[in-house]
């Protein structure tokens, strides 16, 4: 089966809401959506430059979706850095590389747009799921990260 990958579009609203709320590795409670705020926000990701939010669709569906953003910045020559978040795939479609793929796709688009680096964070601790992102190129070593929930 082959993949198709585009960014998102307002009309993936209600596909993008499936899948991460019943798909992510932690879920927050679900709630009931409000399908006009989804596609708004999605129309405003779709427009803007630094905002990639791709999906990957097998059959017509959205399967999968990887976020990239593109962050300027004023150290390494005036070059951005990229950060990677909501790396997902649909339970009945993992194990098709799909991921990596789309994974590739947001690492190709932070080089075309000049990044030095790309970053991505986790809250999974599935050794599974943290050699994913080393067979992705990424070394879990290479810095250290915190979080503080607002």
């Amino acid at each position: 089966m082959s993949l198709l990958i585009r960014k998102a579009a307002p009309e993936d609203a209600g596909a993008l809401c499936t899948l991460y709320l019943h798909h992510l590795t932690q879920t927050t409670e679900e709630k009931p959506q409000d399908m006009a705020v989804w596609r708004e926000k999605l129309a405003r990701f779709q427009a803007d430059p630094h905002y990639h939010l791709l999906v990957g669709e097998a059959d017509g569906a959205v399967v999968s979706s990887v976020t990239l953003v593109i962050v300027e910045n004023l150290t390494h020559d005036l070059r951005p850095y990229a950060l990677i978040e909501n790396v997902v795939t649909h339970r009945a479609h993992r194990g098709r590389h799909y991921a990596t793929a789309l994974m590739r796709r947001a690492c190709e688009i932070a080089a075309e747009n000049g990044c030095y680096k790309v970053m991505l964070l986790t809250g999974s601790k599935r050794e599974s799921t943290l050699r994913f992102y080393e067979r992705c190129g990424f070394d879990r070593h290479a810095k250290t990260a915190f979080l503080r929930r607002l």
